[in-house]
């Protein structure tokens, strides 16, 4: 790197907000904490940010180098007269002779900014530009347990420019619903000339379940019961998605359509998990024996009370 006037007018301390006696991992951890800040993937169509970027990464190409910041603070120390520095044609500088002062080197700052941006820093190596890879779709058909429960999996996928299909390791989530895209970081086309590769975007297909629907994180289940459990009230089984069974108190009078709340056997996802709701359906017996018939008609000559009276109070209040 040859020195340029900049190298006098320019601070480079100043410019990071570093002492002159900073240790060089005081020096490296500044730059990284204003490269981040400044960084045009973090600032798009911000011109005053691009600048600052350029600013702090030049000051650090030379202040992150052990021997080129011995070699800037001798340049300082002593002066562009030291040196023979003069004004040529242009604006440009040079020294007599016309040798310039060589600090040696490219420096390592566009592998410090390849890692902190996946080589999104600068120029590689051959001269191109980084490039990130293109983000992948891909669908995946799940099981309505595995969706709810989350698993592990292996994608085969091939772009254009890979030669061979790679298979891609891939944990899906507990919790994933129907048509929902899961974003995997970093698995999906390879980046070129040292930059970042894309994401892979994954569109779950979730089956539907035999028994289990689900609301959110609540698992949904109806359950059938007779009118003696609905009229008595009974302690019934009720089955959970992971096999074992659990108990619901119906209260007596209970009634068809009711909704019932099992805490805790939902959807276990994101460090908190849903509820089992239970729907009642009475079922009405369709072949009675005679003597279930007479202990029905029995109950028929006891009951006096219609469940649609209200029906035609209703109906004449709205006649008046």
């Amino acid at each position: 790197m040859t020195a340029q006037r900049e190298w006098f007018e320019k601070d480079y301390y100043a410019v990071l907000g570093v002492s002159k006696t900073a240790l060089d991992k005081e020096i490296t951890k500044t730059y990284r904490k204003l490269a981040r800040k400044y960084h045009p993937d973090t600032n798009p169509n911000n011109d005053a940010a691009e600048n600052k970027f350029k600013e702090i990464s030049a000051a650090y190409d030379v202040l992150g180098d052990e021997k080129r910041r011995k070699e800037y603070d001798e340049v300082r120390r002593a002066g562009p007269s030291a040196f023979g520095m003069h004004g040529g044609a242009g604006g440009q500088t040079g020294f007599n002779g016309g040798q310039p002062f060589d600090t040696g080197g490219t420096g390592d700052i566009s592998d410090l900014i390849s890692q902190m941006f996946g080589g999104r820093g600068g120029r590689s190596r051959n001269g191109s530009d980084p490039r990130r890879g293109v983000d992948l779709e891909a669908s995946l058909d799940l099981s309505f347990t595995d969706a709810v429960n989350g698993m592990t999996t292996s994608l085969r996928l091939s772009t254009d420019d890979e030669k061979t299909p790679r298979e891609v390791n891939v944990r899906i989530p507990a919790g994933v619903d129907n048509g929902q895209r899961i974003r995997i970081k970093g698995r999906g086309e390879p980046g070129r000339s040292g930059g970042p590769a894309g994401d892979l975007l994954i569109t779950c297909n979730v089956a539907s379940h035999n028994l289990f629907g689900r609301e959110g994180k609540n698992l949904t289940l109806q359950i059938p019961i007779t009118f003696t459990e609905a009229a008595l009230g009974s302690n019934i089984e009720v089955p959970t998605l992971d096999g074992a069974t659990v108990t619901l108190r119906l209260k007596p009078g209970t009634q068809s359509g009711s909704r019932h709340r099992v805490k805790g056997k939902g959807i276990d996802a994101g460090g908190s998990a849903g509820d089992l709701i239970v729907t009642v359906e009475v079922v009405v017996p369709k072949n009675l024996t005679g003597k279930q018939q007479k202990l029905i008609e029995q109950l028929a000559d006891v009951s006096d009370e219609s469940p649609r009276s209200h029906l035609f109070s209703a109906a004449k209040n709205e006649n008046r």
